[in-house]
């Protein structure tokens, strides 16, 4: 019965969204295998994972500084040229990416991965915007899951691949190979962008881009700050956590992948399942719940490090695989409440605002962790931050959520 009831709400889905959301697995793709092996391969060739953290945080970087002027360029205007754009550049500079990394050209490495994170973000701020201007008021929950979803479904496709190529042959498909291979199928998500024929919705402007008096920034602001707390210490956990894998517990890249792609598997099938347990719980209960056992799996993980006996690898593993699901199953939830919470108006300033804040959050994280790597701070405590950084966000989304039913009530006493 209940798969029977989350088909019927993916069914309900337009074609041209179904088309802009493969494309962004495409992209995702590239994205799941840089997050999975892309450290590895560096330190394989020969950075200590402080130099790499170095480099990662430049991608950030780029985000952070062009976020918020595409926030404002798109509002008022087709989302489809960026689109073009993005789903080309993305894949091309990752190749460049990759060769850069393979030289050693640092000075190179830097600025491709820096143009990368502008380029990525083409897709990834004007995504939720696209789905609320273009897909029905009653597909927006499920829309914007199955977009989230793309990352989850990159990880699983991502993680199986480099598994099996390495085991295939292992002296050929090296960490290298095998991101040129993935970065090279991420072209396929052009082709589905170009086939997107649908006449997109353009809400009308009525003030300039640049006047900023027209945005609630309060509201703004009183939405993003949970978001800040959580982006600031996963940054300090997730773009390293196969790094961790890797100098801690000896898990090669197709190792830690296909783990990845296992857990992911899990993520994907529980995030599929997000609007039947938003309808069942209600955001009061689900967000605090899911995202609580998540952090309690997340301090396991950080203590194996400390654990002497063999099988602490196994615990590691299974607190991954229990922390993966849920932590990602709040995000579909989160992202609906704060669109519904700001209004209309505000929407597209705060995906653009959102992507800043989790790209400037990982670009002090990725220099935070350089720093706490560069004087020999274990990774246990570099984790139990991110725990502790957590539990302080949860409780903010908790204070939010319960804000946001005190004006769902008030509308339905106007109305």
């Amino acid at each position: 019965m209940c798969i029977r009831d989350s088909v019927k709400h993916y069914k309900q889905l337009e074609k041209h969204i179904i088309q802009f959301i493969v494309a962004e697995f495409f992209l995702q793709l590239i994205n799941s295998a840089f997050m999975a092996i892309m450290l590895i391969y560096m330190e394989k060739v020969g950075y200590e994972d402080h130099e790499s953290a170095s480099f990662v945080s430049f991608r950030f970087l780029g985000v952070l500084l062009f976020a918020f002027p595409l926030g404002l360029f798109i509002k008022g205007r087709k989302l489809k040229p960026i689109f073009y754009i993005s789903s080309f550049l993305t894949p091309a500079l990752a190749l460049l990416i990759v060769s850069a990394i393979s030289q050693q050209a640092s000075l190179l490495l830097y600025i491709v991965l820096f143009f990368w994170g502008v380029s990525f973000i083409g897709i990834q701020i004007s995504a939720i915007p696209y789905i609320l201007r273009n897909a029905k008021k009653e597909t927006h929950t499920a829309a914007i899951t199955l977009s989230y979803s793309t990352w989850s479904l990159a990880n699983i496709f991502s993680g199986a691949l480099i598994f099996s190529l390495k085991n295939i042959n292992p002296e050929l498909f090296d960490e290298k190979l095998i991101l040129q291979v993935i970065c090279t199928l991420g072209f396929i998500g052009t082709f589905f962008i170009f086939k997107i024929k649908f006449s997109e919705n353009i809400p009308q402007l009525k003030k300039k881009r640049t006047n900023l008096k027209e945005f609630d920034w309060l509201i703004i602001f009183k939405a993003l700050i949970p978001t800040i707390v959580i982006a600031v210490g996963a940054g300090l956990t997730i773009p390293f956590i196969g790094l961790f894998f890797f100098k801690i517990h000896g898990l090669d890249s197709d190792e830690f992948a296909i783990i990845s792609a296992f857990a992911t598997l899990i993520v994907f099938s529980m995030v599929l399942y997000v609007p039947i347990i938003k309808d069942k719980l209600g955001y009061k209960l689900a967000v605090p719940l899911t995202q609580t056992i998540a952090i309690v799996a997340l301090i396991v993980l950080a203590f194996t490090e400390i654990m002497s006996f063999e099988w602490a690898v196994y615990i590691a593993i299974a607190a991954y695989i229990i922390r993966q699901p849920l932590m990602n199953m709040a995000g579909p939830m989160t992202s609906d409440i704060v669109m519904d919470y700001v209004g209309e108006r505000n929407q597209e300033m705060m995906s653009a605002l959102t992507s800043a804040v989790w790209s400037g959050s990982w670009f002090i994280s990725s220099i935070i962790f350089q720093v706490l790597r560069q004087i020999g701070l274990q990774y246990v405590y570099v984790f139990l931050i991110t725990a502790a950084l957590y539990f302080f966000g949860v409780f903010l989304y908790y204070l939010l959520i319960l804000d946001y039913e005190k004006k769902i009530k008030l509308r339905e006493v106007v109305n």
